[in-house]
């Protein structure tokens, strides 16, 4: 298993882009002073040993020099051992609702990317319960299965977006039916699932399928993304946001269901939160599952992480050295071999 201790020193590299663009700015510079002097013909002939592609090659070599360090310095480890870890919390599946209403703005910058930066916190503030993910629009995905690993969480978070499923809708019902079949089948324990929607279902009966989750000890909560006003539906193409219309030329606005998610979330004898651009509500929701009956759980880490930053200091020390012993010039006895595809 890989990863790094200090990532945050990775936006050093945001110094390369910079450093081309300024030798490119150079090298623009140098050629055009060299032009006033003559011709570039007469020029090789009164500078025989000047290198075309030495230089670059001594740039080519710092760059990666930079980059190894600074790789370097954020510290690489990899994992040696896995172990059993033992530790008491509860099972939680987050379905969240990418139908294309989700991204209407009447919540700042739209529903979906809050919902998306909700759940990131709600991950973070997680630390013996075990997450899963479920996407759905026309149809339910599982988009992580059941894990107490949170950095593939926010990770497949991130890839989120409402072209991920091919079927439009918001089948709630079919997201909640799935959810069920999600837990781990040996967990005895206290399970919940949180539905993330706008509450526009056109699909299925959520309710009845909440109210047979409840049947198996399932508590169903619902968090409602959107206002009673609702919005319209942005739609860019070619660089240019229009909105959403039906069939005769109207402009679609997408309403908040309230009336829907509570009843749902009285099905699955659960509480029903209502986002705005303040909060989402999934804080208030993780106290009432704090409250809920911790069970055992056992998982496989990564422990045991060695440091692998030496090899990428070593190897960036060593291209420094190269790019020192590496001269912008020809040399005088090398020269006719040609060794870097030079012309005479």
């Amino acid at each position: 298993m890989f990863r790094l201790a200090n990532p945050e020193y990775l936006y050093a590299l945001l110094v390369i882009p910079a450093l081309i663009a300024f030798f490119w700015y150079a090298r623009m510079k140098r050629r055009k002073a060299l032009a006033l002097f003559g011709q570039r013909e007469i020029l090789s002939v009164l500078m025989p040993n000047v290198s075309g592609t030495r230089p670059i090659l001594k740039f080519i070599v710092l760059l990666v020099a930079i980059t190894s360090i600074i790789i370097g310095i954020a510290r690489p480890q990899f994992g040696s051992k896995l172990r059993n870890e033992k530790r008491k919390g509860i099972e939680l599946m987050i379905a969240l609702d990418v139908s294309n209403s989700m991204m209407s703005e009447d919540i700042q910058p739209n529903r979906l990317e809050r919902a998306k930066r909700a759940i990131a916190q709600l991950v973070d503030k997680l630390s013996n319960d075990k997450i899963g993910l479920i996407v759905f629009a026309g149809d339910a995905y599982t988009q992580l299965p059941i894990t107490a690993d949170y950095v593939s969480a926010k990770l497949f978070l991130n890839s989120i977006s409402t072209q991920i499923v091919p079927t439009q809708g918001t089948a709630i019902g079919a997201a909640i039916e799935l959810g069920v079949k999600s837990f781990s089948p040996t967990f005895a324990g206290s399970k919940a699932i949180i539905i993330i929607t706008d509450g526009e279902n056109h699909e299925d009966d959520a309710a009845e399928a909440a109210a047979e989750a409840a049947k198996q000890g399932i508590v169903v909560y619902t968090i409602g993304m959107g206002s009673p006003e609702g919005g319209p539906i942005p739609v860019f193409e070619n660089g240019q946001k229009s909105y959403r219309k039906d069939k005769q030329g109207n402009t679609i606005v997408t309403k908040l269901d309230e009336q829907m998610l509570q009843k749902i979330a009285e099905a699955g004898k659960g509480a029903y939160v209502r986002a705005n651009n303040a909060q989402v509500g999934l804080t208030n929701l993780l106290s009432e599952i704090d409250k809920m009956e911790k069970t055992e759980l056992e998982s496989q880490v990564y422990a045991d992480y060695d440091d692998k930053f030496q090899y990428f200091i070593a190897l960036g020390l060593c291209l420094i050295l190269l790019d020192f012993m590496i001269l912008e010039r020809k040399n005088k006895y090398l020269k006719n071999f040609k060794l870097f595809g030079e012309r005479k």
